[in-house]
Parts: structure tokens; C-alpha cells; sequence
């Protein structure tokens, strides 16, 4: 992010994604110590994404989710039997077609390919 210049745009599925897998990862600890992260951990996380957004490093933006829902459908139709994408994948490749992103960013292999198949430069 240093090397960034500006905000990076996040879509509100983006940020209800990583609210829910932050509760998500409390539950599992708590059921069990050995998979997830404490709660403490979690609020920890959610409080720095809130600053992010506070502070406009990360900035939200409007997405039409009609056309979202259209991209994610072609690229569902084109590549998940081929590739085994899960819905979120799609829709997160789909948004950030949709608003005509050059970079996308992604930890997930599989992800990456549907990225890249498009034409998104991927970071890692």
C-alpha cells in the first residue's frame, strides 16, 4: 500500500466479506483453539479497516450490482466448469471489471486465474 498513489477502491461486498470471515474466524476459535483467530484479533482487524476507510486509504465505491450480477453470470457461464470458481471469486472479478479496474489484488490462486483471464494485471 506504501507504493500506492491514492485510495484503493473497495466494493461493499468486498468489505461485508471480510466482516463476516472476522466473525467467521472468531466463532471457529472459539468452538476450537486450533482453527481461526480470538475475537480480540477480529476486533483488532475490523478497527484497522475502519481507520483505513477513515483515513481514505481504502475508499468505497458505487457499484451497479445489475450489471455486476450480468458480468459474474458470463464469467460463470465461461470459466467455472473449466476452473472451479466460487461465487465471491466471480463477483469480485466481476466488480472489478465493472469498474474498469487495470489491477486487481488477490491472495487466492484460483482467483488469480480468473483475473488474469480477463486481462487484470494481478498483485499479490
Amino acid at each position: 500500500m506504501a507504493l500506492r498513489d491514492g485510495s484503493l477502491p473497495v466494493s461493499s461486498l468486498l468489505l461485508l466479506e471480510f466482516r463476516q470471515s472476522l466473525r467467521f474466524h472468531s466463532r471457529l476459535y472459539a468452538n476450537d483453539r486450533a482453527k481461526g483467530f480470538p475475537r480480540e484479533d477480529a476486533d483488532l482487524m475490523r478497527g484497522r479497516l475502519q481507520a483505513d476507510l477513515a483515513t481514505s486509504v481504502l475508499q468505497t465505491v458505487a457499484v451497479d450490482w445489475a450489471e455486476v450480477h450480468q458480468r459474474a453470470e458470463a464469467l460463470s457461464a465461461r470459466y467455472t466448469e473449466s476452473g472451479g470458481h466460487r461465487l465471491a471469486d466471480i463477483l469480485h472479478v466481476a466488480t472489478a471489471l465493472h469498474l474498469g479496474a487495470e489491477e486487481f489484488l488477490t491472495f487466492d490462486a484460483n482467483q488469480k486465474k480468473l483475473a488474469v483471464a480477463e486481462g487484470l494485471k494481478v498483485r499479490v
